[in-house]
C-alpha cells in the first residue's frame, strides 16, 4: 500500500472553503427517524444525517421535519438538541408516531432498510415558519422517501418553490424499497441543481427513463442535460465517487478503511460536498474532502458520530498557508494511485 504521509505531498486540497467565509444555512427537508440496528436504536433519517453533519462542518444544520408526540418524538428532539441542532422546525403529530426503519447489515457492512408507513413525516405540512426557513436557506438537501405519501410530497414541492433563485437545491435520490415512481424522480430532479445518486441508483434511475448508455459518464451527463442541472454526483461506495459537470468529470478512487458500518456515510458526502461547492471549490478540491469525510464517518456507529474540530482538520487537512499534511481515518493510503483523476470527454 502506498504511504499516504508520502502520497499527500502531492494531493492536497485548498480549505479555503472551510475557513475562509461564514457558516451557510443548510436545511435537511423530510424524514426523520429512528433507525432500529443489529446495535442498538439510534436517530437517522437522510435530511437530519446532512444537517447534523453540515454542523460538523461548520455550517447552520437544520432539520425540517415531523414526529410523532410520542415518547420516540420526544426523545428525537432531545436527541437533536444534544447534537446542537435547532427544534424549532421539527413539527409535532397529535395523530400519526414517530417514524421508524429496521435496519440490517450485510457483511461489508451495507444496510437494508425496512422502512414504517403511516408515520409522522408522511404528514409534513408548510407553515409560515417554514416558510421563513425556505426564503432564508443557503442549501437544501431533500430527497424521494419524504415524497412517498401526496401529502407531504405537495409539502415538499411548495417548501422548494419558495425559495430564493440563488438557493443550491440538492436532490439525493434515496431510492429506498418501492417508495418512488417516475413521476416523483422527474419532479424532483426540475428542482435540482445538484443530484446525488449511487452507482446502483443511477442504472435504475437510467431505465425508468429510458437511457440505454452503458457509461456512468455519458448516463450522468444525460441526467444534466434533461434537468438542467448544474451537477451530478454518483457515489461507489468502498470504490469512491465520479462528479460530473457540463465541463469536466472528475473520478476518485475511495479510501481503504476498516468499515464498521456505511450508514451516514452518504449524507456526511452530500453535506461534504454542499459545503465546498456553495463557496465555489474546484471539483477535484470536492471530490477529495468528500471522500475523506465519508470515510470516516464508515468507521464510525451510526449516522452522528461525535467529532472533535481538531481531529476534523485532521481528517480534511489544515488551514491554507501552512504546512499541513493530509491522513485518512486510521492513517491508511489511498484505494488507488490515481486517486483524483480528471477523466477526458
Amino acid at each position: 500500500m502506498v504511504d499516504w504521509l508520502v502520497q499527500a505531498r502531492f494531493q492536497r486540497i485548498s480549505l479555503r472553503g472551510f475557513f475562509m467565509s461564514k457558516p451557510v444555512l443548510m436545511v435537511g427537508l423530510g424524514e426523520l427517524l429512528w433507525d432500529l440496528l443489529p446495535s442498538g436504536r439510534v436517530m437517522g433519517g437522510a435530511p437530519a444525517n446532512f444537517a447534523y453533519m453540515a454542523s460538523v462542518l461548520g455550517d447552520r444544520g437544520v432539520v425540517a421535519s415531523r414526529v410523532g408526540r410520542d415518547a420516540f418524538g420526544r426523545e428525537a428532539c432531545e436527541v437533536l438538541a444534544k447534537l446542537g441542532l435547532t427544534t424549532s422546525y421539527i413539527q409535532h403529530d397529535d395523530a400519526h408516531e414517530t417514524g421508524s426503519a429496521r435496519v440490517s447489515l450485510d457483511l461489508e457492512g451495507l444496510p437494508t432498510f425496512t422502512i414504517k408507513e403511516a408515520v409522522a413525516w408522511d404528514f409534513l405540512e408548510q407553515s409560515l415558519i417554514w416558510k421563513e426557513l425556505a426564503e432564508q436557506a443557503d442549501v437544501i438537501c431533500f430527497g424521494t422517501l419524504a415524497q412517498r405519501s401526496p401529502i407531504s410530497s405537495t409539502t415538499i414541492d411548495q417548501f422548494l418553490s419558495e425559495t430564493r433563485e440563488t438557493t443550491l437545491q440538492i436532490y439525493d435520490v434515496n431510492l429506498r424499497q418501492s417508495f418512488f415512481s417516475v413521476e416523483t424522480l422527474e419532479r424532483s430532479f426540475h428542482h435540482a441543481d445538484i443530484a446525488k445518486l449511487t452507482n446502483e441508483e443511477l442504472l435504475r434511475v437510467s431505465s425508468l427513463f429510458a437511457f440505454h448508455e452503458a457509461d456512468e459518464v455519458v448516463l450522468a451527463r444525460r441526467l444534466l442535460r434533461r434537468f438542467a442541472l448544474r451537477l451530478v454526483c454518483i457515489t461507489r461506495g468502498a470504490h469512491g465517487s465520479l462528479l460530473v459537470s457540463e465541463r469536466e468529470a472528475v473520478e476518485h478512487g475511495g479510501f481503504a478503511v476498516d468499515v464498521v458500518d456505511t450508514v451516514g456515510a452518504g449524507d456526511a458526502f452530500t453535506a461534504c460536498l454542499a459545503h465546498y461547492f456553495v463557496r465555489g471549490c474546484a471539483l477535484g478540491e470536492v471530490s477529495e474532502a468528500a471522500n475523506r469525510f465519508a470515510s470516516w464517518v464508515t468507521t464510525q456507529v451510526g449516522a452522528t458520530p461525535r467529532l472533535d474540530p481538531a481531529y476534523l482538520q485532521q481528517i480534511l487537512g489544515h488551514a491554507p498557508g501552512t504546512a499541513r499534511t493530509l491522513v485518512t481515518p486510521k492513517d491508511l493510503g489511498p484505494r488507488s494511485d490515481q486517486d483524483n483523476r480528471e477523466i477526458e470527454i
